[in-house]
């Protein structure tokens, strides 16, 4: 009896060829803008103590509170695998004293993270994210450039349909008058119990509530951005000017709010039209008391979360990246083992030369090595054999037309 077969966990975004080659080419065109930006790289632990997250991105959210994975290891610990990446790096920063050296430290990031939700198209339960910290320092024009990153990665990938929602939540005395009003308002509401419950520990929760009735309920609910203090108005009209300077277009939205709780002052997210109920591209914001919260200084910070997951659904709906956009260069069918010793010898000369080169191994005939040139979707593909290497000449044949020109073994390179 056969054995059953071993499928991945649901809700798992997992990428195979030749799609993988495209997350690559998303995941690399969010990190290069931070790279350039002069951001380091930090690698870090997959799992961290579960308090680091309750504590850090806060016990009301939706991801503390139902969509972490909590178990408890051999040695009795609450352990979780991490839902998002501010707190981790933000403990590291601590842990090796990088808030003590040249600020602000500014640290990029990729990799997996983990929430246990209702697993539908752009939400998964293991996904992707690109992020950066800038640590250590409340400048307006910082914040200007982490959006401007986050920007230029989106457009590097070649997406166009996406617009930026900005708002401000305040610092903690805008924060404090807003609340009194808000939880005047709330009071007023016929809510069930849940709902009070969360209302009651972060009341900016309910702007983020999905459900109509609670939306409708909503529509006239003080808004923070009224009640933004003198100084987070000049701060956050500093970021407005750096931004409209740089011409990145922005949507003031005074109703956003973000999933974690750390956020403060300018607080952003990108947002694709052709996404549908899932269409945050990635977003993040300033997080002005997260770091003495996790027990070190009272340095601000500032960073973001790109999903690379949702990215590529947004190049695939815009149709900026195809099939055959990361074909190799040139396919070698060599005839003979004098031939193959020569493919190999032209392969690593072009690849060191920066082209993507492909062999047809196995000792396959003609007709069945050209089957799989075409498979392959390289663009040009040549025919190797003693004549070839006798005249040092080929027959370089562009897949897609079929035209064929006779090259130089030593001019590949430049043919292709």
């Amino acid at each position: 009896m056969a054995k059953q077969k071993i499928q991945a966990p649901k809700g798992v975004s997992e990428y195979v060829p030749p799609r993988s080659s495209a997350f690559e080419f998303v995941r690399e065109c969010l990190i290069n803008p931070a790279r350039k930006a002069g951001y380091l790289p930090i690698e870090l632990p997959v799992f961290e103590d579960t308090e680091l997250f309750t504590r850090g991105v806060g016990e009301s959210t939706d991801v503390v509170s139902k969509e972490m994975y909590t178990f408890e290891d051999r040695g009795g610990r609450s352990i979780t695998l991490r839902p998002e990446g501010t707190a981790g790096v933000m403990r590291a920063v601590i842990e090796h004293g990088l808030d003590r050296g040249q600020l602000p430290s500014k640290l990029w990031y990729a990799g997996a993270f983990f929430r246990a939700e209702r697993p539908q198209a752009g939400r998964y339960r293991q996904f992707y994210q690109v992020g950066i910290e800038a640590i250590g320092l409340d400048d307006p024009a910082i914040d200007a450039e982490v959006i401007a990153i986050a920007d230029a990665g989106f457009k590097a990938i070649g997406l166009n349909k996406y617009r930026l929602d900005l708002t401000s939540l305040g610092d903690a005395h805008s924060r404090a008058a807003h609340r009194i009003d808000l939880v005047a308002f709330i009071a007023q509401l016929d809510l069930d119990e849940a709902t009070r419950a969360r209302a009651a520990i972060n009341p900016l929760r309910l702007f983020d509530d999905k459900r109509p009735e609670i939306r409708d309920a909503m529509n006239n609910a003080p808004l923070l951005m009224d009640y933004l203090s003198d100084s987070s108005k000049q701060h956050f009209a500093k970021v407005k000017s750096y931004l409209d300077a740089l011409g990145i277009a922005y949507t003031l939205n005074p109703k956003m709010v973000r999933g974690l709780d750390y956020y403060t002052g300018t607080t952003f997210e990108f947002v694709h039209e052709l996404l549908g109920a899932q269409s945050g591209i990635g977003g993040g914001g300033r997080y002005d008391g997260l770091m003495s919260e996790l027990g070190g200084q009272e340095l601000s910070g500032i960073g973001f979360g790109l999903g690379i997951d949702r990215a590529l659904l947004a190049a695939e709906a815009e149709g900026v990246i195809t099939s055959d956009s990361f074909a190799s260069d040139l396919f070698i069918i060599p005839l003979g083992d004098l031939a193959k010793e020569k493919a190999l010898l032209i392969a690593s000369e072009l690849r060191a030369a920066g082209k993507t080169i492909e062999i047809a191994f196995g000792d396959r005939a003609l007709k069945g090595a050209m089957k799989g040139a075409d498979k392959s979707g390289a663009r040009f593909v040549i025919v190797l054999g003693d004549t070839e290497i006798t005249t040092q000449s080929v027959e370089l044949k562009e897949m897609k037309t079929g035209s064929t020109s006779s090259v130089k073994i030593d001019s590949l390179l430049g043919a292709l």
